[in-house]
Protein backbone atom coordinates (compact mmCIF):
# COMPACT_ATOMS: atom_id res chain seq x y z
CA UNK A 1 0.00 0.00 0.00
CA UNK A 2 0.96 3.63 -0.12
CA UNK A 3 -0.57 5.39 2.31
CA UNK A 4 -0.95 9.34 2.36
CA UNK A 5 -1.84 12.40 4.57
CA UNK A 6 -3.87 15.20 2.73
CA UNK A 7 -5.45 18.36 3.27
CA UNK A 8 -3.64 21.84 5.51
CA UNK A 9 -0.67 21.80 8.13
CA UNK A 10 -2.28 20.51 11.08
CA UNK A 11 -5.22 19.61 9.79
CA UNK A 12 -4.39 16.42 7.46
CA UNK A 13 -6.57 13.29 6.81
CA UNK A 14 -5.72 9.81 5.77
CA UNK A 15 -5.67 8.22 2.80
CA UNK A 16 -3.85 6.03 -0.09
CA UNK A 17 -3.15 5.31 -3.41
CA UNK A 18 -4.98 3.32 -5.65
CA UNK A 19 -3.50 1.16 -8.51
CA UNK A 20 -4.49 3.88 -10.77
CA UNK A 21 -2.60 6.69 -8.73
CA UNK A 22 -5.96 8.31 -7.86
CA UNK A 23 -5.48 9.62 -3.69
CA UNK A 24 -8.57 8.38 -2.23
CA UNK A 25 -9.63 9.50 1.62
CA UNK A 26 -9.31 6.81 4.04
CA UNK A 27 -10.95 9.23 6.86
CA UNK A 28 -14.10 7.02 6.93
CA UNK A 29 -12.42 3.67 8.11
CA UNK A 30 -8.77 5.41 10.81
CA UNK A 31 -8.42 8.04 12.41
CA UNK A 32 -4.62 8.86 10.81
CA UNK A 33 -1.50 7.38 9.44
CA UNK A 34 -0.27 7.09 13.21
CA UNK A 35 0.12 4.85 16.09
CA UNK A 36 -2.43 2.18 16.44
CA UNK A 37 -2.70 2.40 12.29
CA UNK A 38 0.56 1.35 11.57
CA UNK A 39 0.69 -2.16 13.47
CA UNK A 40 0.51 -4.97 10.83
CA UNK A 41 -2.75 -6.10 12.09
CA UNK A 42 -4.33 -2.27 11.12
CA UNK A 43 -2.13 -2.39 7.94
CA UNK A 44 -3.64 -5.93 7.12
CA UNK A 45 -7.11 -4.65 7.47
CA UNK A 46 -6.45 -1.40 5.00
CA UNK A 47 -5.67 -4.08 2.18
CA UNK A 48 -9.29 -5.51 2.88
CA UNK A 49 -10.95 -2.12 2.06
CA UNK A 50 -11.62 -1.99 -2.02
CA UNK A 51 -9.90 1.36 -2.71
CA UNK A 52 -13.01 2.04 -4.99
CA UNK A 53 -15.21 2.44 -2.54
CA UNK A 54 -13.27 5.39 -1.25
CA UNK A 55 -14.03 9.03 -1.43
CA UNK A 56 -11.80 10.55 -4.01
CA UNK A 57 -8.76 13.44 -2.98
CA UNK A 58 -9.71 16.25 -4.57
CA UNK A 59 -6.96 17.63 -7.44
CA UNK A 60 -3.93 20.22 -5.97
CA UNK A 61 -5.18 18.80 -2.04
CA UNK A 62 -1.78 19.34 -0.44
CA UNK A 63 -0.21 16.29 1.22
CA UNK A 64 1.41 16.51 4.55
CA UNK A 65 4.28 14.50 6.17
CA UNK A 66 2.73 10.61 5.60
CA UNK A 67 3.12 9.73 9.19
CA UNK A 68 1.11 11.58 11.89
CA UNK A 69 1.95 11.49 15.77
CA UNK A 70 5.99 11.01 15.50
CA UNK A 71 7.50 11.51 19.05
CA UNK A 72 11.21 10.99 17.73
CA UNK A 73 12.97 10.97 14.58
CA UNK A 74 16.76 9.01 14.57
CA UNK A 75 19.01 9.90 11.92
CA UNK A 76 22.09 8.53 10.86
CA UNK A 77 25.33 10.33 9.60
CA UNK A 78 27.51 9.06 7.30
CA UNK A 79 26.21 5.79 6.75
CA UNK A 80 26.99 6.15 2.57
CA UNK A 81 30.10 4.78 2.43
CA UNK A 82 30.55 7.02 -0.71
CA UNK A 83 29.57 10.01 0.51
CA UNK A 84 31.88 9.65 3.86
CA UNK A 85 34.61 9.45 1.02
CA UNK A 86 33.07 12.77 -0.51
CA UNK A 87 33.29 14.63 2.80
CA UNK A 88 36.88 13.14 4.16
CA UNK A 89 35.70 11.25 6.99
CA UNK A 90 36.39 7.86 7.96
CA UNK A 91 33.73 4.90 7.85
CA UNK A 92 32.19 4.80 10.99
CA UNK A 93 32.83 1.47 13.27
CA UNK A 94 29.00 1.82 14.56
CA UNK A 95 25.94 3.86 13.54
CA UNK A 96 26.67 7.52 13.80
CA UNK A 97 22.99 8.60 15.56
CA UNK A 98 21.70 12.28 16.16
CA UNK A 99 18.30 13.39 16.40
CA UNK A 100 15.75 16.28 13.94
CA UNK A 101 13.04 17.40 16.13
CA UNK A 102 9.71 16.46 15.18
CA UNK A 103 8.85 19.93 14.68
CA UNK A 104 10.88 20.13 11.42
CA UNK A 105 8.52 17.58 9.46
CA UNK A 106 6.45 18.86 6.43
CA UNK A 107 4.54 18.19 3.72
CA UNK A 108 6.70 16.38 0.65
CA UNK A 109 5.64 19.83 -1.80
CA UNK A 110 6.13 22.66 0.82
CA UNK A 111 8.45 25.16 0.69
CA UNK A 112 11.89 24.76 2.19
CA UNK A 113 12.55 28.05 4.67
CA UNK A 114 15.60 29.61 4.99
CA UNK A 115 16.13 29.85 8.92
CA UNK A 116 17.30 33.38 10.28
CA UNK A 117 20.91 33.56 9.77
CA UNK A 118 21.59 30.83 7.16
CA UNK A 119 24.18 31.24 4.65
CA UNK A 120 24.63 27.40 4.76
CA UNK A 121 21.75 25.19 3.95
CA UNK A 122 22.03 22.18 2.34
CA UNK A 123 19.80 19.48 0.42
CA UNK A 124 20.24 14.82 1.62
CA UNK A 125 17.66 13.02 -0.05
CA UNK A 126 17.71 10.20 2.40
CA UNK A 127 15.46 6.58 2.71
CA UNK A 128 13.49 6.74 5.83
CA UNK A 129 11.79 4.14 7.63
CA UNK A 130 8.55 4.94 9.74
CA UNK A 131 8.12 2.17 13.22
CA UNK A 132 5.25 -0.12 13.23
CA UNK A 133 5.35 -1.26 16.18
CA UNK A 134 6.90 -0.54 19.79
CA UNK A 135 10.77 -1.82 19.71
CA UNK A 136 13.55 -2.05 22.25
CA UNK A 137 16.74 -4.64 22.33
CA UNK A 138 15.31 -6.01 18.81
CA UNK A 139 17.96 -8.54 16.93
CA UNK A 140 18.68 -7.68 13.19
CA UNK A 141 17.16 -10.54 12.33
CA UNK A 142 13.35 -9.50 13.22
CA UNK A 143 14.09 -5.94 12.99
CA UNK A 144 11.61 -5.54 9.68
CA UNK A 145 8.69 -6.65 11.33
CA UNK A 146 9.04 -3.58 13.60
CA UNK A 147 8.98 -1.57 10.61
CA UNK A 148 5.56 -0.13 8.96
CA UNK A 149 7.16 1.67 6.04
CA UNK A 150 9.54 3.73 3.91
CA UNK A 151 9.31 6.92 2.09
CA UNK A 152 11.19 9.99 1.32
CA UNK A 153 12.80 12.17 3.69
CA UNK A 154 14.96 15.72 2.16
CA UNK A 155 17.04 15.82 5.35
CA UNK A 156 17.67 19.71 4.98
CA UNK A 157 20.75 20.55 7.16
CA UNK A 158 22.10 24.14 7.78
CA UNK A 159 26.23 23.50 7.88
CA UNK A 160 26.87 26.59 9.66
CA UNK A 161 25.07 25.37 12.87
CA UNK A 162 25.36 21.97 12.46
CA UNK A 163 29.30 22.42 12.38
CA UNK A 164 30.79 25.27 12.99
CA UNK A 165 28.66 26.66 16.69
CA UNK A 166 29.64 23.98 18.81
CA UNK A 167 27.77 21.07 19.98
CA UNK A 168 25.82 18.28 18.69
CA UNK A 169 24.56 17.78 15.09
CA UNK A 170 21.17 18.34 16.10
CA UNK A 171 21.81 22.74 16.02
CA UNK A 172 21.62 22.04 12.15
CA UNK A 173 19.01 19.57 11.91
CA UNK A 174 15.74 20.73 13.35
CA UNK A 175 14.72 23.90 12.12
CA UNK A 176 11.01 24.05 10.81
CA UNK A 177 10.67 22.76 7.25
CA UNK A 178 13.68 20.88 7.61
CA UNK A 179 12.38 17.26 7.20
CA UNK A 180 10.05 17.37 4.19
CA UNK A 181 8.50 13.60 4.22
CA UNK A 182 6.82 11.74 1.83
CA UNK A 183 4.83 11.85 -0.85
CA UNK A 184 3.42 8.40 0.94
CA UNK A 185 4.42 6.08 3.13
CA UNK A 186 5.49 2.71 0.96
CA UNK A 187 4.58 -0.71 3.13
CA UNK A 188 7.34 -3.25 2.67
CA UNK A 189 5.40 -5.96 0.57
CA UNK A 190 5.57 -3.70 -1.81
CA UNK A 191 9.40 -2.52 -2.10
CA UNK A 192 11.39 -5.40 -3.38
CA UNK A 193 15.02 -4.99 -1.55
CA UNK A 194 15.35 -1.86 0.61
CA UNK A 195 19.37 -2.50 0.20
CA UNK A 196 18.89 -1.76 -3.82
CA UNK A 197 17.22 1.18 -4.61
CA UNK A 198 18.03 4.43 -6.79
CA UNK A 199 18.22 7.83 -5.29
CA UNK A 200 18.34 11.30 -7.13
CA UNK A 201 18.29 15.08 -6.18
CA UNK A 202 18.24 17.49 -8.36
CA UNK A 203 18.56 21.61 -7.60
CA UNK A 204 17.01 23.79 -10.26
CA UNK A 205 16.93 20.99 -12.70
CA UNK A 206 21.02 20.07 -11.90
CA UNK A 207 21.58 16.28 -10.94
CA UNK A 208 23.40 17.07 -7.53
CA UNK A 209 23.26 13.72 -6.03
CA UNK A 210 22.72 10.31 -7.80
CA UNK A 211 23.05 6.93 -5.46
CA UNK A 212 21.83 4.05 -4.76
CA UNK A 213 20.92 2.17 -0.91
CA UNK A 214 23.52 -0.53 -1.90
CA UNK A 215 26.06 1.90 -0.80
CA UNK A 216 24.72 2.23 2.78
CA UNK A 217 27.28 1.23 5.40
CA UNK A 218 24.20 -0.43 8.11
CA UNK A 219 21.50 -1.42 6.24
CA UNK A 220 17.87 -0.74 7.16
CA UNK A 221 17.60 -3.99 9.39
CA UNK A 222 21.05 -3.16 11.45
CA UNK A 223 20.23 0.41 11.65
CA UNK A 224 16.66 -0.54 13.53
CA UNK A 225 18.04 -3.27 15.53
CA UNK A 226 21.11 -0.54 17.03
CA UNK A 227 18.87 2.13 17.60
CA UNK A 228 16.43 -0.30 19.54
CA UNK A 229 19.25 -0.74 22.01
CA UNK A 230 19.56 3.08 22.88
CA UNK A 231 15.91 3.63 23.04
CA UNK A 232 12.52 2.45 22.89
CA UNK A 233 11.30 2.97 19.46
CA UNK A 234 7.50 3.59 19.14
CA UNK A 235 4.69 3.81 16.15
CA UNK A 236 5.22 6.64 14.42
CA UNK A 237 8.83 7.06 15.23
CA UNK A 238 11.20 7.69 12.08
CA UNK A 239 15.08 6.48 11.51
CA UNK A 240 16.30 8.07 8.52
CA UNK A 241 19.41 6.52 7.02
CA UNK A 242 22.13 8.45 5.65
CA UNK A 243 22.41 10.01 2.41
CA UNK A 244 24.55 9.51 -0.78
CA UNK A 245 27.49 11.54 -2.13
CA UNK A 246 26.75 15.14 -3.72
CA UNK A 247 26.20 17.12 -0.93
CA UNK A 248 26.78 20.95 -1.35
CA UNK A 249 29.21 20.61 1.81
CA UNK A 250 31.39 18.46 -0.70
CA UNK A 251 31.57 20.76 -3.82
CA UNK A 252 34.40 22.52 -4.62
CA UNK A 253 33.46 25.01 -3.70
CA UNK A 254 30.85 24.32 -1.87
CA UNK A 255 27.52 25.53 -3.07
CA UNK A 256 24.43 25.76 -0.91
CA UNK A 257 20.84 26.63 -1.34
CA UNK A 258 19.10 29.98 -1.92
CA UNK A 259 15.85 31.39 -2.30
CA UNK A 260 13.96 30.72 -5.28
CA UNK A 261 15.98 27.29 -5.69
CA UNK A 262 14.14 24.16 -6.64
CA UNK A 263 14.62 20.62 -5.75
CA UNK A 264 13.53 17.62 -6.83
CA UNK A 265 14.03 14.00 -4.72
CA UNK A 266 13.31 10.67 -6.40
CA UNK A 267 13.45 7.28 -4.67
CA UNK A 268 12.66 4.14 -6.40
CA UNK A 269 8.82 3.01 -5.65
CA UNK A 270 9.01 5.97 -3.02
CA UNK A 271 7.43 8.90 -5.25
CA UNK A 272 8.94 12.29 -5.78
CA UNK A 273 9.27 15.18 -3.53
CA UNK A 274 9.47 18.98 -5.18
CA UNK A 275 9.94 22.12 -2.77
CA UNK A 276 10.66 25.44 -3.30
CA UNK A 277 13.67 27.27 -1.27
CA UNK A 278 11.70 30.53 0.70
CA UNK A 279 13.99 33.15 2.88
CA UNK A 280 12.75 33.53 6.45
CA UNK A 281 12.05 37.36 6.07
CA UNK A 282 10.30 36.56 2.49
CA UNK A 283 7.89 33.64 4.26
CA UNK A 284 7.12 36.05 7.27
CA UNK A 285 5.77 38.20 4.89
CA UNK A 286 4.08 36.05 2.69
CA UNK A 287 2.16 34.69 6.27
CA UNK A 288 1.61 38.74 7.34
CA UNK A 289 0.07 39.40 3.95
CA UNK A 290 -2.42 36.11 4.25
CA UNK A 291 -1.05 35.01 1.34
CA UNK A 292 -0.90 30.75 0.20
CA UNK A 293 2.54 29.31 1.73
CA UNK A 294 1.85 25.58 0.51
Amino acid sequence: MKLIRHGAAGEEKPGLVDSGGTLRDLSGSVRDIAGPCLSRQALDRLRMIDPQTLPVVPAGTRLGPCVGGTRNIVAIGLNFSDHAAETGAAIPSEPILFNKAPSCLSGPNDPVILPKGSAKTDWEIELAVVIGARASYVHANEALDYVAGACIMNDVSEREFQMERGGTWTKGKGCPTFGPLGPWLVTLDEIPDLNNLSMSLDVNSRRMQTGSTATMIFDVAQLVAYVSHFMMLEPGDIITTGTPPGVGLGMKPPRYLKSGDEMVLRIDGLGEQHQTVIAFDDWTAKVAAGEPTN
